[in-house]
């Protein structure tokens, strides 16, 4: 099993920034991608960000060049550091842990982050 536990969520203004963070722990040799996807009210959860142990990344249209993802193997934890925030990222971020076989998906418990306009 994995936990993940993510922090730094919050309230910040249209164009600030906000940085989260994910620490996973429990059977970490299982795991391959690591990222961070997104729900807002009435939507679906969809991907932001992922990043594999090789350091490949890849990012939804709608944040790229405004997010950035990074991974510390040594610290078990994977980062979203997020710039030019825009109301529409207004949404609950959930870290996910993918497993080496692709059949295990794990979750962290979801921080809020909120773009006032």
């Amino acid at each position: 099993q994995v936990q993940l536990v993510e922090s730094g969520g919050g309230l910040v203004q249209a164009g600030g920034s906000l940085r989260l963070s994910c620490r996973a722990s429990g059977s970490l040799f299982s795991i391959s991608v690591m990222g961070w996807y997104r729900q807002a009210p009435g939507k679906q959860r969809d991907l932001v960000a992922h990043i594999t142990k090789g350091g490949y990344t890849n990012y939804a249209d709608s944040v790229k060049g405004r997010f950035t993802i990074s991974r510390d193997n040594a610290k078990n934890t994977v980062y979203l550091q997020m710039n030019s925030l825009k109301p529409e990222d207004t949404a609950v971020y959930y870290c996910n842990a993918v497993s080496i076989t692709g059949q295990t998906h794990y979750w962290g418990q979801g921080t809020q982050v909120t773009v006032s306009s």
